[in-house]
């Protein structure tokens, strides 16, 4: 990175350069898209000299965006924001790349001035585009009323899994069942077998999902892995609908059959709250790769739309919403209004029903997701 400072100190040594200034926010998903955009360019255009200033976390970076842009004379309208001779480009999109492009090009046939010069000139300024993340509003308004819905929506694919059942059924069946002592007096240790467990899923399930969510919105998501995630939830759906047709054939949307003996010694050697708690982490490794599909298109759909401080909210409702039939199932336990071995009866029954409900779900997000790209939100 080349301070500001730096290029004022320079003056006109460097008349000959094309001076780019970018202000971003570490976690803004569109400086992310617009910083590898110039990577991208940047090699072919030898002159080009890019100054980067983080705004968010950098107290002299937002200084010298208020500083710039009350020298450019126009207010700061979020970011990423880029100053280029006497011009102000606001956002990021496929139209503003051609003019950020358009403007660099420009610059190769006519002298360009460095913006740092317009610190102590206050001359006339252009701005270029509206405001991050889109040109259009009603776009960017009918993106952000997608978000949540569509959140919600694979919370609940993912909640009623039925792997996710059949493993709390265990755990609580070994915690009812200790010593081979059934009696009601183990309905309280059960509970907290159910509980422990469950909060070490949720856990988990957030701390992979955080770590991902940061990699994917760090590297920026390009428009073909928008693709790719939205095709995966195509994918999802449907093999979801062909499990209530055809159940048991071909892959199946669950933990593989290999897996599941190790995950049953794991859930029945857990004797006691503090081991249901461990098992609950060690058991979320064998769920996460099988059943996260749905859990991977929501973290790529967030890493493209929204900043890191509201995708963390979005993950702790995404995992709310995944445990809170595992709650249920435990206090319906404790409360004695039904069995473990009821209540396998039941997920037995309503196994390919479970998964119909999840393919047609899976399958309106991916629809959701279509119609973002065909309305050109992405």
């Amino acid at each position: 990175m080349i301070g500001l400072n730096g290029v004022l100190a320079d003056g006109q040594d460097a008349q000959n350069d094309i001076h780019l200034h970018l202000f971003y926010g570490q976690g803004c998903p569109h400086c992310s898209q617009l910083r590898l955009f110039l990577d991208k360019i940047e090699p072919s255009y030898p002159r080009l000299i890019i100054h980067e200033h983080e705004v968010y976390s950098d107290d002299e970076g937002r200084e010298l965006f208020e500083q710039v842009s009350k020298a450019f004379n126009v207010p700061i309208e979020g970011v990423p924001t880029i100053f280029i001779d006497d011009k102000v480009i606001v956002g990021f999109s496929s139209s503003l790349a051609k003019s950020i492009e358009l403007e660099i090009q420009n610059c190769l046939t006519a002298y360009c001035e460095d913006p740092a010069s317009k610190i102590s000139t206050n001359n006339t300024i252009k701005v270029i585009g509206d405001s991050s993340p889109a040109e259009n509003p009603e776009k960017t308004e009918f993106s952000q009323r997608l978000t949540i819905p569509i959140v919600i929506s694979a919370a609940v694919v993912d909640a009623i899994n039925p792997c996710a059942f059949a493993v709390l059924i265990i755990l609580m069946t070994a915690a009812l069942c200790i010593r081979s002592d059934c009696s009601a007096s183990n309905k309280k240790k059960a509970l907290k077998f159910g509980l422990a467990f469950t909060a070490a899923v949720y856990i988990s399930y957030f701390l992979v999902g955080l770590g991902l969510f940061s990699v994917l919105q760090t590297a920026g998501i390009s428009h073909i892995f928008y693709y790719i995630i939205t095709a995966l939830a195509v994918v999802i759906g449907l093999l979801n609908v062909k499990d209530y047709f055809w159940y048991g054939k071909g892959f199946l949307m669950e933990v593989p059959l290999s897996w599941r003996p190790a995950m049953k010694k794991i859930l029945n050697n857990a004797t006691s709250p503090f081991g249901a708690f461990i098992a609950g982490f060690a058991v979320s490794l064998f769920e996460l790769p099988c059943t996260g599909g749905p859990y991977i298109v929501i973290l790529g759909l967030l890493a493209k739309e929204v900043t890191k401080e509201i995708g963390i909210l979005y993950l702790l409702l995404y995992n709310l919403v995944f445990i809170l039939p595992l709650i249920i199932l435990s206090l319906i336990i404790y409360k004695g209004i039904s069995t473990t071995e009821k209540l396998e009866q039941i997920r037995q029954d309503k196994i390919k029903l479970l998964h119909l409900i999840a393919g047609l779900i899976m399958l309106g997000i991916a629809t959701a997701m279509i119609l973002s790209i065909i309305y050109g939100t992405i």
